[in-house]
C-alpha cells in the first residue's frame, strides 16, 4: 500500500468526517475581535467543503467558547486531543492563551495554528504562526511614526505577555533611531475608566509625539475615547498601535478613532480583486455589518494553506504536514502567502494605515511585497529591507 495514503495512526485514508479543533472566544475581553478570527474560520470551512473537502474528507468544526481565559483555552484543548479525536486545532488571541494551549499540542504531538499578531522569539514543531511577527509591523509602524510625527514616545499596554515584549521591541527601536522613550504605563487586562487616568496624565505632562498603544480588547475603545475627551490632537500626538483593528474601532467613536494609526497586513479596506471576493463571501454569510480584521483574515486564509498540505499528505501527522506547508502557497485577500520552512512563521505583506473620519483604514505605507518573517528579529534596523523580497504584483 502506498504510504501516502496511511494516517499518523497507520490506517488508510478514509472519506470519513475529519473533525478539526477551533478554539476562540465568543465571550471575554477580546470577544470582539476573536468572534471575528471564529467567523472566518467558518467561512474558510464552508469553502473547502463546497469543493470536496479535504482529500474527500469533510472538516467538521469542534470547539467551545473559551470566554479569554488561559485556563479554559487549556482545558478545551485537552479535551479535543484527548476525547475528540482531534489532531489539528486552529486558533487562540492572546499570547497567553497560545502558551496555555502549547504544551498540551506538543506533548501529544499535534498542530496548533495560530491566527494572530504576537510578539516573536518563539517556535514550536507543533505550531504554525500565520500572524504578523515585529519585523512585520512593529518596525514598519515604528519608522512611520518617527518619520512623520517624532521621536518622543510614550508606551501604554495591557498588562500580560504580548504588550510587555512589544513594547521592549518597539522601545529598541525607538532608542536605536536615537529617539526616546518618555515613560512606559500598564492597565489592566479587564480595565475600568479610571484605569486610564495616570497615562492621560502622563500623556498631558510629558507632551509626547505620539503614544504607543499595545492595549487590547475592550480597553482599547475605552482609552480612544477617553483620549478624545481630554482633549488630545491625533494630529499632533497620534496613538500608534498593532492592536487596534476593525472589531474595536467599531465599538468607538468616530471622533474617537480618526487620525490614529496601526500597521498590519491586512486591512478591511484593502483595494483587491481577491478581497473583495473575500469581503463579498464573508457577508453574505454573516451580514453586512460584522468588521473583518487582520486576525480575521490570517485565521481564513491559514484553514486553506493547512487543508492544501493536508490533502498533499494524506495524512494527519504533524511532521508530514507541516513538510507539505513548505510546497503550498495560497492567494490570500492580503496577497500571496506562505510558510517560510525555516521557522514555521508566515511571509506576509506589510502595511500602515490611518483611520478616517468614517472609522476606515487608510493605507498611508504599502511596499507592494511580501516581507520573510523574522521571528527572532535578527535584523532589527529601521531601514533594512533586506528580509523583504520583492513577491508577485497584487491588483
Amino acid at each position: 500500500m502506498d504510504a501516502s495514503a496511511m494516517s499518523d495512526e497507520g490506517s488508510v485514508w478514509s472519506d470519513s468526517p475529519l473533525p478539526i479543533g477551533v478554539l476562540f472566544s465568543q465571550t471575554g475581553v477580546t470577544a470582539s475581535v476573536e468572534r471575528t478570527q471564529l467567523l472566518a474560520t467558518r467561512l474558510a470551512i464552508r469553502e473547502i467543503n463546497a469543493a470536496g473537502g479535504v482529500a474527500g474528507r469533510e472538516l467538521v468544526e469542534v470547539g467551545e467558547d473559551c470566554q479569554a481565559n488561559p485556563k479554559l483555552f487549556r482545558a478545551e484543548s485537552i479535551r479535543l486531543l484527548d476525547e475528540q479525536g482531534v489532531r489539528l486545532i486552529f486558533g487562540c488571541y492572546m499570547s497567553s492563551t497560545r502558551k496555555a494551549v502549547l504544551p498540551v499540542i506538543e506533548s501529544r504531538n499535534a498542530l496548533l495554528v495560530y491566527p494572530t499578531l504576537y510578539e516573536g522569539f518563539e517556535y514550536s514543531p507543533n505550531c504554525i504562526y500565520t500572524g504578523a511577527t515585529p519585523n512585520q509591523n512593529s518596525q514598519p509602524l515604528a519608522r512611520y511614526i518617527l518619520e512623520n510625527h517624532g521621536p518622543r514616545i510614550l508606551l501604554i499596554g495591557s498588562n500580560y505577555i504580548f504588550p510587555y515584549e512589544s513594547n521592549r521591541i518597539f522601545s529598541d527601536l525607538v532608542i536605536e533611531a536615537r529617539g526616546k522613550i518618555l515613560d512606559e504605563i500598564y492597565v489592566p487586562l479587564d480595565p475600568s475608566p479610571a484605569d486610564f487616568d495616570r497615562a492621560l496624565n502622563q500623556i498631558r505632562r510629558l507632551a509626547p509625539d505620539a503614544v504607543f498603544s499595545t492595549v487590547v480588547g475592550s480597553g482599547t475603545a475605552m482609552f480612544y475615547e477617553a483620549y478624545r475627551r481630554a482633549g488630545f490632537d491625533p494630529a499632533r500626538t497620534p496613538i500608534a498601535s498593532l492592536t487596534t483593528n476593525e472589531a474595536e474601532v467599531a465599538e468607538m467613536s468616530a471622533a474617537a478613532a480618526e487620525g490614529h494609526f496601526t500597521a498590519a497586513p491586512y486591512f478591511e479596506t484593502l483595494a483587491t480583486a481577491r478581497n473583495r471576493a473575500f469581503l463579498a463571501a464573508y457577508r453574505r454569510l454573516f451580514g453586512p455589518d460584522i468588521p473583518v480584521t487582520a486576525a480575521a483574515e490570517a485565521a481564513y486564509f491559514q484553514v486553506h494553506l493547512v487543508a492544501a498540505a493536508v490533502a498533499q499528505a494524506r495524512s494527519l501527522d504533524r511532521a508530514r504536514i507541516v513538510e507539505a506547508l513548505a510546497r503550498v502557497e495560497f492567494d490570500a485577500p492580503q496577497g500571496m502567502v506562505a510558510i517560510d520552512p525555516t521557522n514555521n512563521h508566515t511571509f506576509l505583506w506589510p502595511r500602515v494605515a490611518r483611520l478616517d473620519a468614517a472609522k476606515r483604514f487608510e493605507i498611508v505605507w504599502d511596499p507592494h511585497r511580501r516581507m520573510k518573517p523574522d521571528p527572532y528579529f535578527v535584523s532589527s534596523a529601521l531601514d533594512d529591507w533586506s528580509l523583504a523580497p520583492q513577491a508577485a504584483k497584487i491588483d
